[in-house]
């Protein structure tokens, strides 16, 4: 027996999870004294008024005592230890508590897992506590003499049943007569063969059940624990005891609890669990969990799925501009346009902010991607709140089962990775996942595992390679370039790990390493009076990061460099998608004074729209136009427009994978004003290009 603790600190007060707000509800309508514990932290996050009075504590004294210590029990101490270590299961069992009142009392305690919506495995539990004091009490009375006992039997909460050794009625009370809605003509009488024939009527498979009375009638001493499902769907606990008078079994005592609420609370809280709240679609877990079980029936029937999961083009915009409830209500209107597609068997889920995604059964690509331009149609059509009329299109990315997979994590991996080439490609189109000609998806991951372990480990280094004037001959910038020695795998390429760091998403670590070691590089190099600008190139998926700019400037700030010494180098597939952010954000690092110049010019989308409107102050012409220099006439012409448009604008412009004299000649000739290549020197350490600059 154990009083209830006094708490020993206080509770830190914290931003309520959506999770515990939903719990916090259902919590408080439980009858039963209930109350939710945070995981690992053994922190109390709401509980019922039920649970404060029967422990004599208010919410607030409550919420500040740890969990193993509000019943203080070895066996609850042992149960919390292995919960805060991910390991505790459920667990149901009687304990002693002494009431504020001094009163000792028999409880039934529960404790059931919970997982919040997102999480894999359980980050609360929920407590319960059954006073069973009251039928114990009944039981005791029984050994005097049943007609003593039923005004006991009137005192408690649960039905209760008392039986004789032949299994006759001897008494019930009128909570037993309301849970099996017993007519009136047998609430005057015990007649046993009235009662049992009608409980046998009531529940859903009357076999059954009599073959467990009878299995029970023949072991006197045997208690048990079931559940009973009646026909209306009522679900009862049943708890059968042995009943004792001075030493022999006199019978039974039944005792039935409605779990109808409970129940339908756990089911409450499962589906909260798996549910989206703005648009009451399946979330990211319900959906795993089906293309799981679609999964598994694929194994039987052959039949292939496809899982789609899109992303709406430029949604900040509209919670920008209109704000986030016009946004909200977007949001449900895409699911809803969405569920209108639907066919039989088929599943639609919001699976992150501004994405959903579509599970389509029993279908190949050409109905996939059938699928696919519907749900663009879809989501194209005009759109119009509060009399404000506007546009919305999405990217949309396919994985096919089981050629692109047959788990969750890879389809949903897959189709993320084809929606993100879509977007790349501009808004409003469709891709579907694409297996790396020629590497089997297992180096795939492996060499994604070795870049991380390498990135910790400190396995990187910069090159730099020498960017060199064409009139004066002087090293004037250098460009940094990753390299990458591992122990197992030798010299890896970049041309081998950079596009398993884009598909994976790890380009936007990498690329925050490259950038703060080439700022470090840079600010040495300065302090030393050797001021070199250095050049560093960034991925599309870096750039797009809410706060890459703040990173700059971050890194700037850091390593005390002067911003004119940092050059970032961007592909043209960032200028062109969703020009106006990209704008908005060039303009802010230029702002912060950093030169800003557009990598592999001619191989994308040149256009002297973007090029007047953007701050970029130099070009630098693709290795693929120098090579054919200067025989092929195709290569000269375009070099040769290329540099014309940059000496136009006012812009430098600088070529790569310069390699022989005629080369470097006709650049020369037509204007150009840098190049970089192994005719000058190849990518070297540090230190080996510090030896080709005069001293400082």
């Amino acid at each position: 027996m154990s009083a209830v603790p006094q708490p020993t600190r206080l509770a830190v007060a914290r931003a309520e999870d959506p999770a515990v707000a939903a719990w916090r509800a259902l919590v408080q309508a439980l009858p039963d004294a209930a109350w939710v514990v945070a995981l690992p932290a053994l922190r109390v996050v709401t509980s019922n008024a039920a649970a404060a009075q029967l422990l004599g504590l208010d919410d607030a004294t409550l919420r500040a005592t740890p969990a193993d210590q509000l019943l203080g029990t070895l066996e609850d101490q042992a149960y919390w230890d292995e919960a805060a270590h991910g390991t505790a299961g459920h667990l149901l069992s009687d304990t002693v508590l002494l009431a504020p009142d001094g009163q000792t009392l028999q409880m039934r305690r529960a404790i059931q897992p919970l997982v919040a919506p997102g999480a894999r495995t359980a980050t609360h539990c929920l407590v319960t506590l059954l006073d069973i004091s009251g039928w114990q009490a009944a039981v005791a009375a029984q050994e005097d003499a049943v007609a003593e006992l039923q005004a006991t039997l009137e005192s408690t909460a649960d039905g209760i049943l008392v039986t004789d050794l032949g299994g006759r009625v001897r008494a019930f009370n009128r909570r037993f007569a309301q849970l099996w809605a017993m007519p009136e003509d047998l609430l005057s009488q015990h007649h046993h063969a009235a009662v049992q024939d009608w409980m046998r009527r009531l529940v859903q498979d009357p076999q059954a059940y009599q073959r467990r009375l009878d299995s029970l009638q023949e072991s006197t001493l045997v208690a048990s624990t079931e559940r009973l499902t009646l026909l209306s769907g009522q679900v009862l606990e049943r708890v059968a005891r042995p009943l004792w008078s001075r030493g022999r079994p006199l019978g039974r005592v039944w005792s039935f609890r409605d779990l109808s609420e409970r129940l339908a609370a756990d089911q409450q809280l499962e589906t909260l669990a798996r549910t989206d709240d703005l648009t009451g679609l399946p979330n990211r877990r319900r959906l795993a969990e089906q293309v799981e079980e679609t999964a598994g029936m694929l194994q039987h029937d052959g039949d292939a799925f496809a899982l789609l999961v899109l992303d709406l083009d430029r949604f900040r915009h509209v919670n920008d501009s209109l704000g986030h409830e016009v946004g909200d209500r977007a949001l449900r209107e895409v699911a809803d346009r969405l569920r209108r597609m639907l066919r039989q068997g088929d599943a639609v889920a919001r699976i992150g902010g501004d994405q959903f995604a579509l599970l389509l059964r029993h279908v190949d690509a050409a109905a996939a991607e059938a699928a696919a331009e519907r749900v663009l149609g879809a989501v194209a059509q005009p759109w119009q709140f509060d009399g404000v009329p506007f546009t919305l299109t999405c990217s949309v990315g396919i994985a096919l089962a089981p050629g692109h997979g047959r788990s969750a994590d890879e389809l949903l991996r897959h189709a993320e990775g084809a929606m993100r080439q879509a977007k790349q490609a501009g808004s409003n189109s469709l891709r579907f996942h694409q297996q790396h000609a020629g590497v089997d998806l297992r180096s795939h991951m492996q060499l994604d595992h070795a870049m991380r372990q390498a990135l910790a480990s400190q396995r990187f280094r910069l090159h730099y390679q020498p960017q060199v004037d064409l009139t004066t001959g002087l090293v004037i910038g250098a460009e940094a370039l990753i390299r990458w020695r591992d122990p197992a795998l030798g010299e890896v390429s970049p041309l081998r790990f950079i596009p398993v760091a884009e598909d994976s998403g790890f380009i936007v670590a990498i690329g925050d390493w490259v950038l703060a070691q080439a700022a470090r590089q840079a600010a040495a190099w300065a302090a030393a009076g050797r001021p070199m600008p250095v050049a560093v190139n960034v991925s599309a998926l870096q750039f797009r990061q809410p706060g890459f700019v703040d990173r700059v400037a971050a890194v700037l700030q850091e390593h005390q460099l002067a911003p004119r010494w940092l050059e970032l180098e961007l592909t043209e597939s960032i200028l062109v998608r969703d020009a106006d952010e990209a704008l908005q954000r060039l303009q802010a690092l230029a702002r912060l004074g950093v030169r800003l110049s557009i990598d592999d010019f001619g191989t994308g989308y040149s256009s002297l729209a973007y090029l007047k409107r953007f701050p970029i102050g130099k070009l630098k012409i693709d290795r693929s136009f120098i090579q054919g220099l200067p025989a092929d006439t195709s290569d000269a012409g375009i070099v040769r427009a290329i540099v014309q448009m940059a000496l136009a604008l006012g812009m430098q412009v600088i070529a790569e994978g310069v390699e022989t004299e005629p080369q470097r000649a006709f650049l020369q000739a037509i204007g150009c004003h840098q190049f970089q290549g192994w005719l000058y020197a190849p990518a070297m350490d540090a230190v080996s290009f510090e030896r080709l600059l005069p001293p400082g």
